[in-house]
């Protein structure tokens, strides 16, 4: 069975920075392409961020320049770098294989606010 468990989430200022992990078990992770998903108050959960298994990567037009995508495979983790982080980018995000597996992991919170 699939297990993610997502850290790394916090209150930060705008222009701040955050890193967020991932742990994933019951998946063969190294061949799997991952990613990292959000979703707002109110809004439907979209992709963020995706690395394949040999680490090219994919990013959402709104985060693109700002946040960084990483895999430690020996480790089963994955990681999103988030700087210049903007208010907008408050949500409750979460990762997962991509394209997603039914199962999700509890989610870490990001707020950005002054």
């Amino acid at each position: 069975q699939v297990q993610l468990v997502e850290s790394g989430g916090g209150l930060v200022q705008p222009g701040g920075s955050l890193r967020l992990s991932c742990a994933a078990s019951g998946i063969m992770f190294s061949i799997s392409a991952m990613g990292w998903y959000r979703q707002a108050p109110g809004k439907q959960r979209e992709s963020v961020a995706s690395i394949s298994s040999r680490g090219s990567t994919y990013y959402s037009a709104s985060v693109k320049g700002r946040f960084t995508i990483s895999r430690d495979n020996a480790k089963n983790m994955v990681y999103l770098q988030m700087n210049s982080l903007k208010p907008e980018d408050t949500a409750v995000y979460y990762c997962n294989a991509e394209p997603p597996r039914n199962n999700w992991g509890q989610g870490t919170q990001v707020t950005v606010s002054s």
